[in-house]
């Protein structure tokens, strides 16, 4: 997880993993610099999740779905049995059968964004880079897509590096944490140090757990 307020330098971090910006230095993958590989090899290794998706298309959700098998595509116009299984396991983990027929022009940003997040399953790639996935969706959205990906993870050898704003999310969802501020690494470890009074209360220059105490003590107050 990579937490930090506006302007810390998290979303930077994603368009240098997806070389959508400069940077010094080397990103390493298993030992590769990823300035030199092909596309269709960084897709292999890599998939990008953003927070929302301009869509302005009419392709079918399983269209869309199948977008994810372009890098093992020698024909852009052909698919093998392989792709087929690929893409019909990946809405099937996405929970979108029924759906696969219907044009992304008519689904709620919910089932939009477990679309694009199905397109990443079928792309098979190691590491999945997400910049704010569930920034705009609803808290049943947020949750079903988070646990989509744990359940991704549970496959072995993979990994999720998740841009959030919601520091609940980092310390519900993360194993490890990242805070910057400013463009610079204020903490590294577990969740909970990080994602703690020790170093929040300054980067966000408030009593951020005091705060967050707070919103919690109006549901207790409700229920009561």
């Amino acid at each position: 997880m990579i937490a930090g307020p506006n302007g810390a330098g998290k979303s930077t971090i994603v368009k240098a993993l997806s070389r959508g910006c400069p940077y010094t230095g080397e990103i390493l993958f298993e030992g590769t610099d990823i300035a030199r590989l092909k596309a269709s090899e960084l897709a292999k290794k890599m998939g990008f999740l953003v927070q929302s998706h301009q869509v302005a298309y009419s392709f079918t959700v399983r269209e869309v779905v199948a977008l994810g098998r372009y890098a093992y595509s020698k024909n852009v116009f052909a698919s093998s049995l392989c792709d087929s299984e690929k893409i019909e396991e990946a809405i099937r983990m996405t929970g979108l059968e029924g759906l696969e027929d219907r044009s992304v022009l008519t689904l709620s940003g919910g089932e939009l964004q477990r679309t694009f997040l199905a397109q990443l399953f079928a792309q098979e790639p190691k590491v999945i880079v997400l910049d704010e996935p569930t920034n705009n969706l609803d808290l049943i959205y947020q949750k079903q897509i988070f646990e989509l990906i744990e359940e991704w993870i549970k496959a072995g050898e993979r990994a999720v590096i998740s841009v959030v704003h919601d520091l609940s999310l980092a310390k519900r969802y993360g194993t490890d944490a990242l805070l910057l501020d400013c463009g610079r690494i204020v903490a590294k470890g577990s969740p909970d140090e990080v994602i703690s009074d020790k170093y929040l209360n300054s980067v966000y220059s408030m009593d951020v757990a005091g705060y967050m105490r707070s919103i919690l003590a109006l549901w207790g107050a409700a229920t009561s």
